[in-house]
């Protein structure tokens, strides 16, 4: 069973205020980038207890994918304590994504 979160908007804001390291995917069902990214972020979760990972539908939470100034998905972005300190735009291979997390 994945290990990644799909939070809605209070425990998202909940998470990103309390998390401290917090891997968010921006994505969309009909994204297929975004299809093709899901088994990586799923293998992410799993290797990398340290961070909390999640998944934001942009067109179930809107709001969510406007605070973050998401115009394309998938939209990956690294929170730790409450700050970005990564983001990357469209589909990247799995090392790309372990490396986002070391910042």
């Amino acid at each position: 069973m994945s290990k990644v979160l799909h939070p809605n908007e209070n425990e998202f804001l909940e998470l990103y205020q309390n998390a401290e390291l917090l891997f968010i995917d921006f994505f969309a069902k009909w994204c297929g980038p975004c299809q093709m990214l899901a088994p990586s972020i799923d293998k992410l979760a799993d290797e990398h207890p340290e961070a909390t990972v999640v998944k934001v539908d942009v067109d179930a939470l809107p709001t969510l994918a406007a605070k973050f100034n998401v115009q394309s998905i998938p939209s990956l972005f690294v929170v730790k304590n409450g700050n970005i300190i990564n983001k990357q735009l469209g589909f990247v291979p799995y090392p790309t994504l372990e490396k986002m997390l070391k910042g």
